[in-house]
């Protein structure tokens, strides 16, 4: 009975290497050219030829597979299965060991798989389903090197001859041009998703570029704009600081539309809306498998910045982990996404601004010291808005404009005579974006007009008793600082340490609590839980 078989088997090969020997070999090279090369969505002209190869070789599965090296993986481009249903792509994980013995594949005839000694082949065998099956893999190389490999399959051992591997290594070329076109069709969608996906983002992110003159700067941020006009044609990192509200943003984004990146992207980020676990990839990008949930790889906001200036808001706020990345940025410009293993150059302005105190957070190790020294270049500070109270009039004129414009009013109301001097009469703790939002409420209220801004409560001590500062008898001259920490010492006292709340010293200072707290790190004054532990 076995020698029936291995003669019925003998027979079956000898007719088969018979037929193989018929095949008009030029015909064969022109159907196959005219199907692979038939469309540029590489799955349906792989199908076609599928169709066709499936008369000369026995075929379950053909497929075309290329070494990633952003994965350090297998990926096949496209399969086909005698199954009508399109099948999806698939990234093979292979080890560490046969990543790079796959980086210096030589060998470019077609190979049978399981007659093949090579060390390399049957080490890949099993990560191509070929272990337990027929198969012939044929390299497909170009002017440039090796492009991948196309892969003929066939369940069950033995089903393959040298005739066979002979007559697929007669339409290595076409293979080539086919697979050269799907990898180029493939990265010019790719950058065409890229663009439409920065188009998209940009619309959200992107500060108008009107050449809107700044209120105030030619009077009470008459200074700083000097500061901006020197610094804006440059290329140095900008550290803005200033109480919330200030208008840190305003600045940052003069200095951008001033300088020669202005057709650039401008980027903005709040540091202390992004969540400790999404800040590495939100900022530096991701690689597609590197966590799970990351579908796709994903370019950070570093990225999306080149060519243009990245703004960082609320500096202070950032992590630990995260400095360290933009410390690298900064001094090598070029940051390395989450999960990936090569440096991406960038070439971007980076400016930042906080409203903390940052050398204070250095003696806490909550912020790098040697960040804070390439960050603290060319520091501008603002000055709050109860220290420009020349600038409140214009300021309110124009939130007036902006306000009806947003809130459809159509005709603009007029201001009631002394309510002017009532906004400046007043402290301000919340800075230009509270003056902002009192417009907006009072336009609510009174939108036929005039508005009154009578809703305004002084803040700030009215008992002067609570307060005073201790006359000096023997009339020593403080300095600025010594005189406010030893008046906020005062006022701490006063409030028993509290600062924010009714009866607070915030309160009592008509300042915002986050004002004072940074006042009083500045001047090494204990509060809240560090005075208790001392």
């Amino acid at each position: 009975m076995c020698n029936m078989l291995r003669l019925l088997r003998a027979v079956r090969l000898s007719e088969k290497s018979g037929v193989m020997g018929m095949v008009n070999r030029d015909e064969f090279f022109r159907e196959v050219t005219i199907r692979i090369c038939s469309s540029l969505e590489i799955k349906t002209a792989l199908r076609s030829a599928f169709g066709y190869l499936r008369r000369f070789f026995p075929l379950d599965m053909l497929s075309l597979g290329i070494r990633d090296s952003s994965l350090s993986a297998i990926r096949r481009v496209a399969h086909v299965t005698g199954d009508t249903a399109d099948s999806a792509d698939e990234i093979i994980p292979v080890p560490e060991e046969l990543w790079a013995s796959l980086q210096r594949w030589e060998i470019r005839d077609p190979i049978m798989v399981n007659s093949d000694q090579s060390e390399l082949v049957r080490a890949l065998a099993p990560h191509l389903k070929l272990e337990d099956n027929s198969g012939i893999i044929l390299p497909l190389w170009s002017a440039e090197g090796m492009l991948g490999w196309l892969t003929l399959y066939a369940w069950g051992v033995g089903r393959y001859d040298p005739a066979h591997v002979e007559l697929l290594g007669a339409v290595a070329d076409p293979f080539v041009i086919a697979l050269a076109n799907a990898l180029s069709h493939e990265k010019l969608l790719k950058y065409r998703d890229t663009l439409l996906d920065d188009n998209r983002f940009l619309s959200k992110e992107l500060l108008a570029q009107a050449g809107d003159e700044i209120i105030g700067g030619n009077l009470g941020l008459r200074n700083v704009m000097e500061m901006v006009h020197q610094v804006a044609p440059l290329n140095n990192t900008v550290l803005i600081l200033g109480e919330t509200g200030t208008g840190k943003e305003v600045i940052a984004n003069a200095i951008h539309f001033s300088s020669p990146r202005k057709d650039g992207p401008f980027i903005k980020v709040n540091c202390g809306a992004i969540t400790e676990g999404l800040i590495d990839s939100e900022l530096f990008g991701h690689e597609k498998g590197s966590f799970s949930g990351a579908v796709s790889e994903k370019r950070g906001r570093f990225e999306r910045a080149d060519g243009g200036t990245i703004f960082l808001d609320e500096i202070g706020e950032l992590p630990l982990q995260a400095q360290v990345r933009l410390l690298r940025v900064l001094q090598n410009r070029e940051i390395e996404r989450v999960g990936g293993s090569r440096p991406i150059p960038v070439d971007i302005r980076v400016i930042v601004a906080t409203h903390r105190n940052l050398e204070s957070m250095i003696l806490e190790n909550r912020f790098r010291e040697d960040l804070w020294f390439r960050l603290n270049v060319f520091p501008l500070v603002l000055p709050p808005l109860r220290q420009r109270r020349e600038d409140i009039a214009a300021l309110t004129r124009h939130f007036v404009v902006q306000k009806c414009r947003y809130l459809g009013i159509a005709d603009i109301p007029g201001i009631a005579p002394g309510a002017l001097a009532r906004l400046m009469d007043y402290a301000w703790p919340g800075n230009v974006r509270e003056l902002e939002n009192l417009v907006e409420r009072e336009l609510i209220l009174h939108r036929n007009g005039p508005l009154l801004f009578d809703v305004l409560i002084p803040v700030g001590p009215t008992d002067d008793s609570l307060v005073q500062c201790e006359t000096d008898d023997d009339h020593t001259v403080l300095t600025l600082d010594e005189a406010m920490a030893q008046h906020l010492r005062k006022v701490m006292e006063v409030s028993r340490g509290k600062i924010h709340g009714r009866g607070g010293a915030a309160e009592l200072l008509g300042i915002n609590p986050s004002t004072l707290r940074w006042r009083l790190d500045k001047l090494g004054i204990e509060f809240g839980r560090r005075s208790k532990s001392v």
